[in-house]
């Protein structure tokens, strides 16, 4: 069976479809996380899909559990679950994303902390080396949403040069850093699948244009296009025959939905390309617009 993320509805664990808890505010209402799997017993608090050398896994936290208990929680079991595969992908979705906590600490920065607790106390302290590509967004939802895909095949990480490393962030953005890397390349035998993270506005550490969403999505799509140089894509995020790409463009106001779409088409997508746009908070306040892809069937260069 194939299991795909339900952009805008539940989802329907029985037939891998996989809700997210965003609305859909246009384009494709599907998205393939993979292909060739069946049910697998549930395992440490994810339903878990596998088959032909990959798994894919995701575990909800209930209403009433804090961000860091959820967090705490999910990536324990997510890297148990994954134990002796390659992660390739994680996608969060975290409630109330931007909100505060009386003490002025935000829930992003609260989840950012658990998660890198829970690496470290699985893979040490050298557990940036290991990290895949990610994003993290809000979601309406009362609890926290977390997805992985894993396999066998060797999988490589890399980060935009014009960007500080998430993991190396300086300490005004919160007591932990994000753990992540920008983009995960996993290797086939004549080509690669590419998953690059959710991309915004940062040059450095810094966000570019607060809450300017023309001016967010300019800077976003060149570092789109570094990232892609980056991990071997060149220019485009792709190239060949077999390659398939699919984008989720998450914008934090519905009303940008028309010219983030007109710019899309006309400066990132061709013919074949699939778009999801989604309504969600992103992880920095004065953040509109955030843009991740899925590069599958890639020719190697």
């Amino acid at each position: 069976m194939t299991v795909e993320f339900a952009l805008g509805d539940p989802g329907d664990y029985s037939k891998g479809l996989l809700g997210i808890g965003v609305p859909l505010l246009g384009g494709e209402p599907r998205e393939t996380i993979t292909g060739a799997v069946e049910p697998a017993e549930g395992e440490c608090g994810f339903a878990v899909w596998r088959g032909a050398g990959r798994a894919v896994g995701i575990a909800r936290s209930g209403a009433g559990i804090g961000i860091e208990e959820a967090t705490s929680r999910a990536y324990a079991g997510l890297l148990r679950a994954a134990r002796g595969l390659n992660l390739y992908r994680i996608w969060n979705l975290v409630p109330s994303i931007n909100g505060r906590a009386p003490d002025g600490l935000e829930n992003y920065h609260r989840f950012c902390r658990a998660r890198s607790l829970a690496f470290e106390s699985a893979l040490g302290t050298d557990f940036p080396r290991s990290l895949p590509a990610a994003s993290a967004v809000g979601t309406a939802e009362a609890g926290l949403t977390v997805v992985f895909l894993a396999g066998f095949r060797p999988a490589r990480h890399f980060e935009n040069p014009a960007q500080v490393p998430a993991y190396r962030y300086p300490p005004e953005h919160g007591p932990r850093p994000p753990s992540f890397a920008r983009a995960t390349v996993a290797e086939g035998d004549d080509f690669v699948d590419v998953f690059v993270s959710g991309t915004s506005a940062v040059v450095g550490h810094e966000t570019v244009a607060p809450y300017d969403t023309a001016g967010q999505l300019d800077r976003t799509i060149e570092n789109l296009m570094l990232i892609s140089r980056a991990c071997g894509l060149g220019d485009r995020l792709g190239s060949g025959v077999r390659c398939r790409r699919h984008f989720k463009v998450f914008l934090r106001n519905a009303g940008d939905l028309a010219p983030v779409s007109l710019e899309m088409g006309r400066r990132l997508l061709v013919p074949g390309d699939r778009v999801s746009y989604l309504g969600a908070d992103i992880c920095r306040s004065a953040l509109n617009v955030e843009i991740e892809v899925a590069v599958r069937g890639a020719d190697k260069i």
